[in-house]
C-alpha cells in the first residue's frame, strides 16, 4: 500500500471514497442493529408479558450496534493513519 496522492481535488475525492469504504459493512450492520434495538425497546413497552424480554433483546442490539459502529471508526482511523505514515516515508 502506498501513501495517498493528495495533489489535486480529484485525487482527494478519490481518497475520500476509498476511506469511506473502510469498515463499511461493520458501520451498516451497526446502524441496522441500533435502529432494530431502538424499535425493540420502544415496542417492548406495549408487547404485554413478553415486553421485558423484547426490551432486553433491544438493549443488547443497541449495545452490539454501537460497538460495531465504534469498531468501524477505529478501523477507518487506523487505515488512514497507516496511509499517512507511508506518505511521510
Amino acid at each position: 500500500m502506498t501513501g495517498p496522492e493528495l495533489s489535486d481535488d480529484a485525487k482527494v475525492a478519490q481518497y475520500r471514497a476509498e476511506i469511506r469504504m473502510v469498515g463499511r459493512n461493520q458501520r451498516l450492520a451497526g446502524f441496522a442493529l441500533v435502529i432494530l434495538g431502538a424499535v425493540a425497546v420502544w415496542g417492548g413497552t406495549v408487547a404485554g408479558p413478553a415486553g421485558p424480554t423484547i426490551q432486553y433483546a433491544g438493549y443488547a442490539a443497541l449495545a452490539l450496534g454501537w460497538a460495531l459502529m465504534l469498531a468501524a471508526i477505529f478501523l477507518r482511523t487506523r487505515y488512514h493513519r497507516r496511509r499517512m505514515q507511508e506518505m511521510e516515508r
